[in-house]
């Protein structure tokens, strides 16, 4: 059977408008009124707040910037490698308004990491925030981009040597603002924003390296909308002081806006709701603290990770968020029902719940519903508005409610496919529907319960991390002939990854009767991955040795046999009752 949403039905999305239209020029019957007293940005360590008015003087400062030093124009891709920053979304709307395309990479990629998206993206400047100045620097020049278009953001404290060396933001702006205006925005025909892209955002999709997911401006305006219906945000649905999102509250910027939870829901859905978002450029769990404190925050967008320290940390009873907290949402993985209800017990009066979603739908598709203050434990929560799902059992047949199967997806929000990747579009969108790899079941009351992960892909620390990106890198080390990666539990992360590895013949004979030899190698097969990968991406499950690692007769990898090993060797640990 099809599944349909329980809640309103979903209105008009505008489909010939960009985001910064739709964001600052779009009237929408869903749209609560802003007042203008409110603040749509708050820098977090200066306390700096930036207003509508200044903010579209900056976006069309860079936007006339860009297109007069840089000559961006449609199409082209414009590399955003920074933490967040004030001036972050203020690229974002400056490189739309001139047609082109925003790629958001992760900060603390590796060099070669960095390099895969800017030569799988073709992007034509680098905008980086100055600590991952050298990095950026070291893959344009392996990508063939000149230094000169690699611009900088500007922050406190920046060396002078790099602040002469490098343009800016802020230098761009003023020019921007100074000079004639060089550049006609981009308007959208009818029906042109459904196809024009607007951001290629990387995932790991289900197996291999990350994708470039292709976004329309449509996807992102739809998800907002369909959050906010959903949310009833621009209704008198109860009490004002109950209502989840109000004007004039105040939201935490501190998930990364290259990532599509932070990018839709953190940023974009927050700033239609009419809400301030304090943008805060590096995860610190106390200063986190310190930033509820002195901003007077109300809405937590967490991960699993920040979940366990606020139910754990010691340093929560010396700042009491209690007394701001009304709304904490947990996504990018599943929550424990034990820090469910820890969670519940702190803040018992808070909204609290999770949503699901993926980059391939522009974030979310499920959410706790909004006539429950408290999300029930283990559930995903409901359907948006305009989403329809299918649970497909494994003989292809379509599962009724409690019975469980793959949950395939359709929502306005869906993305164009991969870009230049039509194999791994044809099997993962499939006329307009999305294989999501989840293995889930509904209930009858239309909870959506994620119950396995049917496709390849690791969650660590709510990142995307496939296996067969990690066993590329292995196979790159001297002494590693074949690799097979899974993942084990982990109480902080979720789940780590733990490399089975088949030494080369000369590295077996070196162990054979040797432990020393043995964790020398294994030390330096870890050290391999933390050189080429990223954090999350690192081997903290451990390096384990085999003579061969289990293949199906047409020779692909058994993961599912080392999967069972590794709980073996690496069991679960009981979840301690919080």
């Amino acid at each position: 059977m099809e599944f349909q949403p329980l809640g309103d039905p979903l209105p008009h999305i505008p489909d010939d408008v960009t985001v910064p239209q739709f964001l600052f020029d779009t009237p929408h019957e869903v749209r609560p009124k802003r007042d203008v007293k409110t603040p749509w940005l708050i820098q977090d360590e200066t306390g700096k707040m930036l207003y509508e008015d200044e903010l579209r003087y900056r976006t069309h400062g860079l936007a006339n910037a860009l297109a007069t030093k840089y000559h961006i124009k449609e199409n082209d891709v414009v590399l955003l490698f920074s933490r967040n920053h004030i001036d972050y979304p203020v690229a974002i709307w400056a490189t739309h308004r001139l047609g082109a395309v925003i790629s958001g990479a992760n900060p603390d990629f590796t060099s070669s990491e960095l390099l895969y998206q800017l030569e799988a993206t073709k992007a034509s400047i680098i905008v980086v925030h100055p600590d991952a100045l050298s990095i950026a620097l070291s893959a344009a020049q392996q990508a063939g981009l000149s230094k000169d278009r690699v611009v900088i953001f500007d922050t406190p404290g920046i060396p002078r040597d790099v602040y002469d060396s490098h343009e800016t933001v802020g230098r761009l702006m003023e020019f921007g603002l100074r000079n004639k205006t060089v550049y006609k925005e981009r308007r959208l025909s009818p029906g042109e924003g459904r196809t024009k892209l607007a951001f290629l955002s990387f995932s790991s999709g289900t197996t291999g390296r990350p994708k470039a997911v292709a976004i329309p401006h449509f996807a992102l305006i739809a998800n907002v909308i369909q959050i906010a219906v959903h949310n009833k945000v621009h209704q008198d649905y109860c009490p004002v002081e109950d209502r989840r999102y109000r004007p004039g509250d105040v939201a935490i910027g501190v998930l990364p806006l290259y990532h599509i939870y932070g990018l839709v829901i953190n940023l974009h859905y927050i700033l239609f709701c009419g809400m301030s978002l304090v943008v805060i450029p590096k995860f610190n769990f106390v200063e986190m603290l310190k930033s509820i404190v002195r901003h007077r925050i109300s809405h937590l967008f967490l991960v699993p990770p920040q979940v366990v320290l606020i139910c754990k940390h010691p340093s929560v009873k010396d700042y009491d968020p209690r007394k701001y907290v009304r709304m904490i949402m947990c996504g990018a993985a599943p929550l424990s029902h034990e820090l469910n209800q820890q969670l519940f017990e702190m803040f018992p009066d808070a909204h609290i719940g999770q949503a699901y979603g993926m980059t391939e739908t522009c974030t979310a598709t499920t959410m706790w519903p909004i006539e429950k203050k408290r999300g029930m434990s283990g559930s995903s929560g409901i359907l948006l508005p305009g989403c329809v799902a299918r649970v497909v059992k494994t003989d292809g047949t379509l599962a009724g409610y409690e019975e469980p199967g793959e949950l395939v997806i359709k929502t306005p929000s869906v993305a164009l496919g991969y870009a230049n990747n039509a194999q791994a579009t044809t099997e993962t969108f499939i006329d307009g529907w999305v294989r999501t790899g989840d293995e889930v079941k509904v209930r009858k009351d239309g909870e959506v319960i994620v119950l396995d992960r049917l496709k390849e892909i690791m969650k660590v620390k709510g990142f995307q991390v496939a296996p067969a990106e990690l066993e590329g890198c292995l196979l790159d080390h001297p002494d590693v002939s074949n690799a097979c990666v899974v993942g084990v539990p982990d109480d902080y992360s979720g789940e780590v990854p733990l490399a089975f590895v088949v030494l080369t013949q000369n590295a077996a004979n070196k162990v054979k009767d040797d432990p020393a030899a043995g964790d020398a190698v294994k030390k330096s097969i870890m050290k391999h991955v933390a050189v080429n990968k990223i954090h999350y991406k690192h081997l903290a499950g451990g390096v384990e040795f085999l003579s061969v690692i289990p293949t199906s007769p047409s020779g692909k990898l058994l993961r599912r046999v080392l999967r069972e090993e590794a709980k073996k060797l690496r069991p679960s640990k009981p979840q301690a009752k919080l």
